[in-house]
């Protein structure tokens, strides 16, 4: 990857650094890779779409943007005074921070799990009929954020937790600008104990996910960024702490700079900052049969990997009575890669 996206001595930190690096590196066969980093500080990954399809107009031969870039900071500032409205869990004080805590580092492997049509209906077969018409992300979130836990095995009685990235900008009443590229996301988070996540069937991880997802208002944000004032910007919890963020929708599959749309748009990896094994995106892609999808990378001790791809293979049979052998044709597709 360091030959495809120079890291530039010196672009790691927030202040004095680079606010993007690109780089294009073209292809014996022809194509070409475009990759880039961005000083997540200046925006989302909404607002990065957004300047991506802006570089694309350019490329087409646009003069200005279709859609204009706002600054306009202060309109996610904190209230004068600041009031917190409601509890934020995302930023608890959690002060069992030893090594059992966090994944541990040793070992870690990443898989990219495809989850195609098949595997999605099959998923929704396991829920209960009021459930059935939830979103593909919160559906996917549950299944894997049960399946992880169960993988890495945390004693019955700890807490374990789902943190979503949560878009905030139609939430404001009036909207934000269109053109606001700034970070705009919520952070719910929810909560069980290890015990009853992995005993509970399918709906209850999902219940949790949509709960936690619909409490996010534009007063919960507010609330957030008011927390951020009082309490001096905290981090948010990543003790045993499993962090999703949906791209599905970001429009980023079919951003074309004058050669076509790309075969792949997304994330090198999962993970973020020295802990690979909290972060997955969820990234549109279509596989080698040209089937659309959702495919989720994830990092995880070895030993953990192969228990979390056995639970994952049989959530996504349609019958717990199909033989592995044969439910291995088809279930889900896996491409491996270690630390």
């Amino acid at each position: 990857m360091e030959e495809l996206l120079y890291d530039v001595p010196g672009s790691s930190g927030i202040l004095d650094c680079p606010l993007l690096l690109m780089q294009v590196t073209r292809l014996r066969c022809g194509g070409f890779i475009f990759a880039l980093r961005l000083n997540h500080t200046m925006s989302d990954a909404f607002g990065l779409f957004r300047f991506l399809s802006t570089v694309a107009e350019l490329a087409h031969g646009a003069e200005i943007p279709s859609i204009l870039p706002v600054w306009q900071r202060h309109l996610l500032s904190a209230r004068d005074p600041p009031h917190v409205s409601y509890t934020h869990h995302e930023y608890d004080i959690i002060p069992d921070t030893n090594a059992k805590t966090l994944i541990p580092l040793d070992h870690m492997v990443q898989r990219s799990i495809f989850f195609g049509p098949a595997e999605i209906s099959a998923l929704r077969h396991r829920l209960s009929p009021h459930l059935r018409r939830c979103t593909t992300f919160e559906l996917l979130a549950a299944c894997i954020w049960r399946c992880r836990t169960i993988a890495l095995s945390p004693h019955p009685d700890d807490e374990v937790r789902i943190l979503c990235f949560v878009n905030g900008r139609r939430l404001f009443n009036p909207p934000l600008p269109a053109g606001y590229y700034g970070n705009a996301v919520a952070t719910p988070v929810a909560i069980s104990t290890a015990g009853n996540l992995c005993k509970q069937p399918l709906d209850f991880a999902l219940e949790l996910v949509i709960k936690t997802k619909s409490k996010v208002t534009e007063e919960y944000i507010k609330s957030a960024a008011d927390l951020m004032v009082m309490r001096g910007r905290p981090h948010f919890t990543v003790v045993r702490t499993y962090v999703v963020s949906d791209l599905a929708h970001a429009g980023h599959v079919d951003l074309d700079y004058g050669w076509g749309t790309p075969v792949y748009s997304g994330p090198t990896k999962g993970g973020v900052g020295v802990v690979p094994g909290l972060l997955s995106f969820h990234i549109p892609v279509k596989n080698n049969k040209g089937d659309r999808g959702i495919l989720v990378p994830i990092w995880l001790p070895a030993n953990a990997m192969e228990v979390f791809v056995k639970e994952v293979e049989k959530m996504v049979k349609k019958d717990d009575d199909i033989d592995l052998s044969v439910a291995a044709k088809s279930p889900i597709s896996i491409h491996s890669a270690r630390l």
